[in-house]
């Protein structure tokens, strides 16, 4: 219960999936809501502390079958050319896995939502363009706030 970022785990076999990270960047096709946004960090796919931690999964082995290996370039992708990738290049990047579950527009919106949580100035210019052009409204609406994160309160004065 302690572990979990969003606290989903309310008590001992109690589950409140409305927050479970697994459950917002996989499941939930709609906004996901503000104040769960900056407890997601910069995860794009399922969170699992929960797994880390189970007393149970202390027996689980570790499988040697390369189906379950990471794909070259895929355990820590480039997440700002990650906004740009169209319907296609998801298609052709992500075939024969997991993510493909997720679908194109859960999958991008939930990189604006890590990039505005890394709070990298340079991912600025590819939210941006997310945020004006791309064809999910979901997409363009986390984009716009990724790109407030980053940017930081406006006060008089500045900017």
């Amino acid at each position: 219960m302690e572990v979990c970022p969003t606290q989903a785990i309310r008590g001992p076999y109690q589950l409140d999936a409305r927050r479970c990270i697994s459950y917002l960047t996989l499941e939930h096709d709609g906004t996901i809501p503000l104040e769960m946004r900056p407890l997601i960090g910069t995860r794009i796919f399922g969170c699992d502390d929960c797994q880390d931690v189970c007393p149970w999964n202390r027996f689980a082995m570790p499988t040697q079958d390369p189906d379950f290996q990471p794909s070259p370039g895929q355990a820590a992708p480039d997440l700002i050319s990650l906004l740009d990738l169209d319907e296609a290049g998801f298609r052709s990047r992500y075939e024969g896995t997991a993510l493909r579950r997720a679908g194109r527009n859960r999958f991008v919106r939930n990189v604006a939502v890590a990039l505005g949580n890394a709070g990298d100035p340079c991912a600025i210019p590819a939210l941006e363009r997310a945020a004006a052009r791309d064809p999910d409204a979901h997409v363009r609406e986390h984009a716009a706030w990724a790109i407030a994160k980053i940017r930081g309160p406006v006060t008089a004065g500045t900017r």
